[in-house]
């Protein structure tokens, strides 16, 4: 075989380090193969791979729930690796597989596990206790796998390919999961029952029960398809789920729905959101429980969805909406729950069309649906065509001043190469500019961190990282994948990323950025610990940024699995002790489009979580925000001022929290499910049951044109403002603990 048919990750050097890590010798790449796993199909290499995944004192089991310094890529060459145990993913860890030739994980018949990877083991005896926290199991990664399971007698749900308990900064990718297709199956392809995602998408599920059984906060799911199964995906709870570009063929139910729940010690499916799914050979599309008390909870939204030799689209036991025994229709879109229009505060509950708009042509590719793009691997590119920053002089130590060592590196290589940042803390004291044309590909997520006295000037914010020239509407490629971008505070003026790429306009999402966050705080060497931003400790100092993220005019960006989080518990300490830390403003965009945010979540900003001016264009889909777990003490914008260079929100009386959304006249504004969560009022969730946490979380001005589909609050007064009068009362939406809008439109 020769260089050129190796996939690169295989084949570059590995010099990646943890450089908070008190081992120096401690290892971040690791390949299966070098831990004894043969690959071979015959040899159980459960041991091996599990060896590979723990060595060097890693985050797994016992009370160890969460560390940033000890990262992993647990690597798989090609081959075939039989299982007779499931495969413990730790935390901070990336699974990746040969991208040119995916392995298969072969479950063995005596297979008795939970799953074949498992993220969240449950500890035996445990009385249900699992090994990290649920809603703050983050940092996770598998992709480029085929997983079987057929081995594993049918009867057995321990023929299960992932047990995906998760929370943010996670994303399945690239992966088909092989279950039997016998009359008596309990397989099943992605078991998870809990947590706060998340991203998945580009995945194949044939055969089995289920193909994803799930229960979850929220989740964005792209790209699926599920053949064969007797139920493709089986919703038992979750607040919202969007589905974008699902496939289902087959199967004996599309979409199982346990919905009714009306209270929060009942919560059930609260909202789904289906859009550009195509349905064939399925006798019911949508099935959900039966009404409860002549009310129907459980909001449900349908756009773009074709049907081939489907009979019913919709039941809960009756024929809500009637599909095709033989031949083909569209549902153009369909809701079911309650639609609001403008300013007026009357819900209508709707089981019908929703004489929804079409979305803008720039959103959609050439087959009219929303534009989605796989986290680029650069699988078919030869390993000679990598440049390591490390090999060009960068040390990623976390304390080093690398500016100088990177900003040669993108003058000399970033259009003809793909820059290869390996794993550590690259720190930067000015602004850095990567070009159109430029490639970044980080490891284990490296880290590129602001430091310094060019981003302490709240009154004359910096610019950490700068994506293509300001103003400019030259055009070109720009990916980023696995790179997080920080501060080490304090660092009250600087603007973390400030994306001006614009892609080129006949290949869509060919400016953007996969599994990459924006991180503030909460983790070692980035000065913004619990230790620093204790009891004492003034505003400044524990002042991560000014902003996070800034969409600008001409920019078009595609964001997947993007989470942009202001730190609310140190990552690093045993217990998650919980942390204030400051920054003024999460997601900026004025860009005029086309924008895809598909599976983002900016958290805990003081004054928005999105802010949208005078921009077009945009599909969001799922959008999930917290607010500041301090306010109001202080009321927002404090302790920041408002900025009039940076189109900043104001808060009339009663308006004491950071704005979840809010928009400056902006068009064609498409919102395809969202989360906007206010959990705490001055460090207290007592007020999250009579939905007084936030006064408010949603403002649109009346010069805006937005679309907002299964809009889900929680511990939140008023859902919708518009031009800062309240409108949209939790009251009529009562969803289980959260409340739901299935459709507003402005």
């Amino acid at each position: 075989m020769s260089s050129d048919d190796v996939f690169w990750l295989e084949a570059i050097k590995h010099q990646g380090t943890s450089p908070f890590n008190p081992d120096p010798s401690y290892k971040v790449f690791r390949n299966v193969k070098d831990f004894g796993a043969k690959g071979d199909g015959t040899t159980d290499d459960s041991d091996a791979i599990n060896q590979a995944i723990s060595s060097g004192n890693r985050c797994g089991g016992g009370d160890w729930r969460s560390s940033t310094i000890v990262p992993a890529v647990v690597y798989f060459p090609r081959g075939t690796y039989l299982v007779k145990k499931a495969i413990i993913a730790y935390y901070y860890t990336q699974l990746i597989g040969d991208a040119k030739n995916r392995p298969v994980l072969l479950a063995d018949e005596s297979f008795n596990d939970m799953a074949v990877i498992d993220a969240d083991p449950y500890i035996p005896n445990g009385g249900g206790k699992q090994w990290y926290t649920n809603q703050n199991n983050f940092f996770r990664s598998v992709r480029n796998f085929v997983i079987d399971v057929r081995r594993v007698p049918a009867s057995k749900s321990q023929g299960t390919g992932i047990h995906w308990q998760v929370a943010q900064a996670t994303s399945l990718m690239n992966i088909d999961i092989y279950m039997s297709t016998a009359s008596d199956t309990a397989h099943q392809g992605i078991w998870m029952e809990n947590g706060s995602g998340g991203f998945m998408g580009d995945l194949g599920f044939h055969g089995g029960k289920f193909g994803i059984w799930g229960g979850n906060q929220q989740f964005t799911v792209r790209n699926v398809r599920v053949e064969n199964a007797k139920t493709a995906f089986q919703g038992i709870w979750n607040w919202g789920w969007t589905f974008q570009g699902i496939q289902i063929d087959n199967c004996e139910v599309g979409f199982d729905l346990k919905t009714g729940g009306r209270t929060s010690e009942t919560q059930s499916v609260g909202s789904e959101t289906i859009l550009d799914a195509v349905v064939r050979n399925t006798p019911i599309f949508i099935r959900s429980s039966a009404r409860s008390n002549g009310v129907l909870a459980g909001s449900l939204v349908l756009y773009n969805v074709t049907l081939e030799n489907v009979p019913v689209a919709v039941s809960d036991g009756n024929v809500l909406l009637a599909g095709l025994k033989d031949g083909t229709t569209t549902i153009k879109s369909w809701g079911q729950g309650n639609i609001y229009k403008g300013k007026n505060s009357n819900a209508r509950f709707a089981q019908g069309d929703l004489f929804a708009p079409p979305l803008p042509t720039s959103l959609l590719n050439k087959n009219g649906n929303v534009v989605g793009k796989m986290h680029p691997q650069y699988e078919n590119i030869p390993v000679k065509y990598f440049v390591s920053v490390k090999d060009h002089g960068a040390k990623g130590d976390g304390k080093t001043d690398d500016t100088n060592a990177i900003e040669d590196i993108l003058r000399r290589y970033a259009r003809e190469n793909v820059i290869f940042f390996d794993a550590g803390v690259y720190i930067v004291s000015r602004t850095i500019n990567i070009p159109l044309g430029t490639r970044l590909v980080g490891e284990a997520w490296s880290v590129i961190a602001g430091r310094g006295s060019n981003f302490q000037d709240v009154h004359h914010p910096k610019v950490v990282v700068r994506v293509g020239e300001r103003g400019s509407m030259q055009t070109g490629v720009v990916e980023i994948t696995d790179i997080l971008f920080s501060t080490v505070g304090p660092a009250p003026g600087a603007i973390v990323l400030e994306w001006n790429a614009r892609g080129y306009d006949d290949d869509p999402a060919s400016a953007g950025m996969w599994d990459s966050h924006i991180i503030l705080g909460g983790r070692a060497g980035s000065n913004l610990e619990s230790k620093n931003c204790g009891p004492g400790a003034t505003p400044y100092d524990q002042s991560a940024a000014f902003m996070s993220l800034h969409l600008t005019r001409n920019s078009t960006a595609y964001l997947e699995g993007t989470w942009i989080w202001l730190a609310d518990h140190d990552l690093d300490l045993p217990g998650e002790k919980q942390m204030s830390l400051y920054a003024a403003r999460g997601v900026l965009s004025e860009s005029e489009g086309p924008v895809w945010m598909i599976g983002t979540g900016p958290e805990h900003h003081t004054l928005y979580q999105y802010n949208l001016v005078e921009a077009k264009d945009h599909y969001i889909g799922f959008a999930q925000t917290e607010s500041p777990y301090y306010q109001p003490v202080p009321s927002a914008p404090a302790p920041f001022g408002i900025h009039e260079g940076y189109n900043d929100p104001s808060f009339p009386a009663g308006t004491n929290h950071s704005w979840a959304l809010r928009t400056l006249r902006s068009k064609d504004i498409h919102i395809f499910g969202a989360g906007f969560y206010s959990f705490f009022r001055d460090y207290s969730q007592d007020a999250i049951k009579t939905r007084t946490s936030q006064n408010d979380v949603v403002d649109i001005d009346s010069d805006s044109e937005v679309f907002l589909y299964n809009l889900n609050t929680v511990g939140v007064q008023y859902q919708i403002s518009v031009d800062q009068e309240p409108v949209v009362s939790y009251e009529k939406n009562a969803n289980g603990f959260a409340d739901t809008v299935t459709f507003w439109r402005h």
